[in-house]
């Protein structure tokens, strides 16, 4: 059957008790894309990805994946579905080969099969030589690798990834960006929630910011950044010594309201910035600043996260750990 969305959310609303954890969301994943979702600990992300992949029951609304309802139909959604936690579950004293084994296994996946598609994904996750090696063995980017294979590995249609690049540093983290794109590349829709909103710029096609519940906003990286202003955001790197003084004389001289720290100048010129531009140069080289580079921008995930939630991501509690330990136990 073929279906326009991979995922479709219909006024999804669940409630523990008086407290309202998602309230009456709509949103549609396209085929085919990288849709991030993000919101500050405590928004809703892990109740939504629960009730999506059929762990949690909603309260009222409905979901369909692939077509099929998520909650109706949990045992062929689980079919068409990956997931891959935060935290990186693979057995430590188990071999990279047997980890698989054992997912093949759950995967109810023809046992003919095994020996082909377990090669393949240890030699797509560049673990191939290390197939008879303990896990525990492993370091941090290997078990993520060894984790997302695990999590792919019965060529389900979408894989949801939550937070797949936390702990990583960053020769690790753009591999595993590589690999996502790589995964996206063949077809594969890509459900991220990360911390990072970089890593949401970069990778994702689209973004729902959720907070307290409630879809805040959605759209491409650009048009969620437009929402923030329609101007640009002007970088000037100077000295030290002369920030205070060019901003000084973005304020006088332009009505730019702008910050300083150290060397750098930052302020939002909202008005045809392509044409302030060459007079904002223009003053800066009579006044004798020196200036080693200027730029403009759109305003950053960041401005766009902070004008829609109130805050930058921020770590309190508020979800239900209940919800995380579910999702841990998920296959």
């Amino acid at each position: 059957m073929m279906v326009a969305n991979s995922v479709e959310i219909f006024n999804l609303t669940k409630k523990f008790g008086d407290f309202t954890a998602v309230n009456r969301m709509n949103l549609s994943i396209k085929k085919g894309e990288i849709f991030g979702l993000l919101g500050p600990n405590g928004a809703g992300k892990t109740t939504t990805i629960s009730m999506l992949l059929g762990i949690v029951k909603p309260t009222s609304g409905r979901i369909t994946i692939e077509g099929l309802d998520a909650e109706k139909a949990s045992s062929a959604v689980k079919q068409v579905v990956g997931f891959m936690a935060q935290e990186t579950i693979v057995d430590s004293d188990l071999t990279a080969y047997e980890n698989l084994e054992i997912a093949a296994r759950l995967y109810h996946m023809p046992h003919e099969e095994w020996a082909k598609r377990i090669h393949e994904a240890l030699e797509w996750a560049q673990l191939l030589e290390f197939k008879d090696k303990k896990a525990g063995t492993f370091s941090g980017g290997m078990k993520r690798r060894l984790y997302l294979v695990k999590s792919m590995l019965h060529a389900p249609k979408i894989i949801v990834l939550d937070e797949p690049t936390t702990g990583l540093d960053v020769q690790n983290r753009v591999e595993m960006w590589k690999q996502i794109r790589e995964l996206n590349s063949r077809g594969v829709t890509v459900i991220l929630t990360t911390q990072y909103l970089e890593e949401a710029d970069q990778l994702c096609n689209r973004i729902a910011i959720i907070d307290h519940g409630e879809l805040k906003a959605m759209g491409t990286p650009s048009e969620l950044k437009r929402m923030v202003s329609k101007g640009q955001v002007l970088e000037i790197i100077t000295t030290q010594q002369e920030a205070q003084k060019v901003a000084q004389l973005l304020k006088s001289k332009f009505g730019i309201s702008s910050d300083f720290k150290d060397d750098k100048v930052t302020g939002l010129i909202e008005d045809d910035p392509i044409e302030k531009l060459p007079h904002i140069l223009n003053e800066l080289k009579k006044s004798k600043f020196t200036v080693a580079a200027v730029s403009m921008h759109l305003p950053t995930m960041d401005d766009v996260f902070i004008k829609l939630t109130g805050s930058n991501i921020r770590d309190k509690a508020g979800e239900f750990q209940s919800d995380r330990n579910a999702l841990l136990t998920m296959r």
